[in-house]
């Protein structure tokens, strides 16, 4: 329901329209004009509009209309949106894979258009930002009660900053306001869900139970490719995104003539474009199971399903799905593993990090700062020895300076 009230003769209208704030709006020089006068008596805002008409109507007599803001003139929030749907997939073809971009359009179209859509550019301030972060977390809590993650909404506003940017790129705006979150401590240092050396084993021994002797025996290939992918998985530390876009041809079976060993160099197609990652062992064996298992040619990919149902089903059963910090475990707690595996056993972190496609960062923040087998305790638990001090007796009278 609206509410108005007019003064100065008609010429300013003042409405609210559900909210707490009253706003004003006139028209000058065949033009419309608004602002919110952040005030929620009706006496404050009558003050406020009256000044706010005053000094528009001085600009509009010096001639100073590039500093007005226009209604009519101005493109909201879901024009410009909607334009940035429209450019985002053709910018960014062949850098960012369609689930992003799709993920992208479903994030505005859902959550941001519905809250910014019809105010202009020019009004989505930092204060309305904040705004809209209240909002998403007293509106979005599951059926359990837990509250709102803190990467969706992350994710949310990297895609309201993506928008801004092309307004701000098209001269719509004059500047980005503030997205940074008020209040906001430094982040706690946790690390990634994954499994240690006693519930990996709990878990291939389950996964190879159920390819040895399924449940159900329609669906026998299934729980065989589901116990080689997590084989797979511990010993490459892929991405389940680039595992699923492995073809045969780009997996090829070596003898590495540094550690004497048989593993598999694999070229791998994912989040950071086209890399390299040489495997353990380990993971030899579960790629030649399954290129014979379904007769794979070499233009085929390797694993084409997603099995993320009967994963957790395997998890739920041995009550792996959360970690002692309450972190869920998923496949790419696998990826983890890997990491972690290689970490406690003595590996460099910067041939982790080359062979994992990510940075010696990531590798120190989210892996080693929790993996004790990192810090070499003959190191810090240094003593030295005590050297005692050495006196002097002197001898006789010590003679004055003066006389020396």
């Amino acid at each position: 329901m609206t509410s108005r009230h007019i003064i100065l003769g008609g010429k300013v209208h003042i409405y609210k329209r559900g909210g707490r704030y009253w706003h004003c709006s006139t028209t000058m020089g065949g033009k419309q004009y608004r602002e919110t006068t952040k005030k929620e008596e009706l006496k404050n805002a009558e003050d406020f509009a009256e000044d706010w008409y005053l000094e528009l109507r001085g600009k509009f007599k010096r001639g100073e209309t590039a500093k007005l803001v226009e209604v009519n003139g101005e493109k909201n929030f879901e024009q410009a949106a909607e334009q940035f749907i429209r450019k985002f997939p053709i910018m960014t073809e062949g850098q960012r894979n369609a689930q992003y971009v799709a993920a992208h359009e479903r994030r505005l179209r859902k959550h941001l258009i519905p809250f910014f859509g019809k105010k202009g550019i020019s009004h989505v301030t930092s204060g309305l930002i904040n705004e809209y972060r209240l909002h998403r977390m007293e509106t979005s809590k599951g059926k359990n009660g837990k509250p709102l993650a803190r990467q969706t909404l992350h994710q949310e506003i990297v895609v309201l900053r993506q928008v801004l940017k092309l307004a701000l790129r098209q001269g719509h705006i004059s500047a980005l306001p503030d997205l940074s979150q008020p209040y906001r401590s430094n982040a706690k240092i946790s690390h990634r869900a994954w499994f240690s050396h006693a519930e990996y084993e709990l878990l291939y021994q389950a996964t190879r139970e159920r390819a040895n002797n399924p449940p159900h025996k329609t669906h026998k290939d299934d729980y065989e490719d589901l116990h080689d992918y997590v084989l797979f998985m511990v010993n490459t530390g892929l991405r389940p995104d680039e595992s699923h876009r492995i073809y045969v041809r780009d997996v090829n079976i070596v003898d590495d003539v540094g550690s004497r060993q048989t593993i598999l160099e694999i070229d791998v197609r994912g989040k950071r474009g086209v890399g390299f990652c040489k495997s353990m062992p380990g993971a030899v064996h579960p790629f030649q199971r399954i290129v014979k298992r379904h007769a794979l040619s070499a233009t085929d990919l390797i694993f084409p399903k997603k099995q993320h149902e009967l994963f957790n089903v395997v998890l739920g059963d041995l009550n792996l799905k959360f970690d002692n910090e309450n972190q869920r475990r998923t496949f790419y707690s696998l990826r983890h593993t890997y990491v972690c595996f290689r970490l406690m056993e003595g590996a460099d972190v910067y041939q982790i990090a080359k062979n994992c496609r990510t940075s010696v960062k990531m590798i120190e923040d989210f892996y080693a700062s929790h993996i004790k087998n990192t810090v070499d305790a003959s190191v810090i638990n240094v003593r030295r020895p005590k050297v005692a001090a050495k006196t002097k007796k002197l001898v006789g009278k010590q003679k004055s300076p003066a006389k020396r």
